[in-house]
């Protein structure tokens, strides 16, 4: 039986990750198997809540207010409107909707209010929720805690070496601090990250380092695909090969056994064959939907044909950890602080970044 490890070396993974394919399949695929049921497969829906016009530069990223990518803005959505997705998600099979705001970090104010009671009506709903909705502090994590929120997705993208390359507006100990947060609270953590933005493997080791030696570790790990789009700074990035990704998947699963890895972006560039790969190797959960936030997605209907080719099943809402309860705003124990808390701002230029930035106002 497998155990899991928290002091992975980065020469360790590596290690893993350089192993003959047929070696590596079948170490994940046999840890997977001990772990979790093969034939079982989490589908979330993401939902883009607010869309557009964020201030970091992170240089991946469509919805960066400082690039022309030509995403089009949209204010936060209201909570019906939420909850008419959130129905159509779970009756296309979603068990958990994950709602992405494209702010810096959360402010306290009416907006964050509205946030919680679109938690509180998709609980209700008995569906997962998640949030991921930038840096947050303790007490912002404690009111999310309270409305009924079981997971916050805060995506450490790369190594921490790699990271001052592509992101300058934030620092990589943000990333940790809101995971810390998180971990004071009884919501599960989904942090994971980005092939495919020019960093080596020893910066994808780098990234799996940081993630397997929390503990806990997270509960989720989102291994996404850069979508190169037009108008970013790694526009001109080559896709990442689908051995890559597996690579990706099996390493993932090896070194954090428990943990439920997410096939993420990218998929639309994936053959059924490649994805059914990744599920050998480990993915056990996946975004369905036309869109992830505002990169294309496959469509659920063919989600459900690749699930029924492959004998795979959705998973059922609250398997691994128990549906939270849902306080009422007017029973809240956590009031409001307005803090303003000092989110890192490194400092530091990014020279493509610049070039995008300059390039959209010409």
């Amino acid at each position: 039986m497998s155990i899991t490890k928290h002091n992975w070396t980065k020469d360790e993974i590596i290690a893993i990750y350089n192993k003959p394919m047929m070696d590596l399949l079948y170490e994940a695929a046999t840890i997977h198997r001990e772990k979790h049921d093969p034939n079982v497969v989490q589908v979330s829906t993401l939902l883009s809540i607010k869309t557009g016009g964020c201030p970091e530069d992170c240089g991946y990223c469509p919805q960066a207010a400082r690039y022309n990518t030509g995403v089009e803005g949209n204010d936060l959505m209201s909570v019906s409107q939420v909850k008419a997705q959130a129905l159509r998600a779970k009756s296309s099979g979603s068990s958990r909707v994950c709602m992405g705001a494209a702010w810096r970090n959360v402010k306290d104010g009416e907006e964050f209010d509205q946030v919680l009671e679109m938690v509180r009506t998709i609980n209700k709903l008995d569906m997962e929720v998640c949030c991921t909705l930038g840096m947050i502090t303790e007490n912002q994590a404690q009111r999310l805690a309270e409305a009924g929120l079981y997971a916050y997705n805060h995506n450490l993208d790369t190594s921490e070496d790699y990271y001052k390359d592509v992101i300058s507006t934030r620092a990589f100990e943000d990333r940790l601090e809101t995971i810390e947060n998180v971990r004071k609270t009884n919501v599960t953590v989904c942090s994971g990250g980005i092939i495919g933005m020019g960093e080596s493997i020893e910066d994808r080791a780098g990234m799996l380092v940081a993630l397997s030696t929390l503990n806990p570790q997270p509960e989720s790990v989102p291994i996404n695909a850069l979508v190169a789009v037009e108008g970013t700074p790694l526009a001109e990035e080559k896709p990442v090969e689908i051995w890559e990704m597996i690579r990706m998947v099996a390493t993932t699963r090896i070194i954090m056994p428990d943990t439920q890895v997410r096939l993420s972006a990218g998929r639309t560039n994936m053959s059924r064959e490649g994805q059914a790969m990744c599920f050998f190797a480990g993915a056990n959960s996946i975004f369905a939907g036309d869109k992830l936030l505002t990169t294309p997605n496959p469509d659920v209907q063919e989600d459900m044909k690749m699930f029924e080719l492959l004998g795979l099943n959705p998973q059922k809402p609250f398997t691994k950890v128990s549906q939270p309860k849902t306080v009422e705003a007017g029973d809240s124990q956590f009031a409001p602080l307005g803090e303003k808390p000092k989110w890192s701002r490194p400092g530091h230029s990014i020279e493509r970044n610049l070039e995008a930035s300059i390039k959209s106002k010409n």
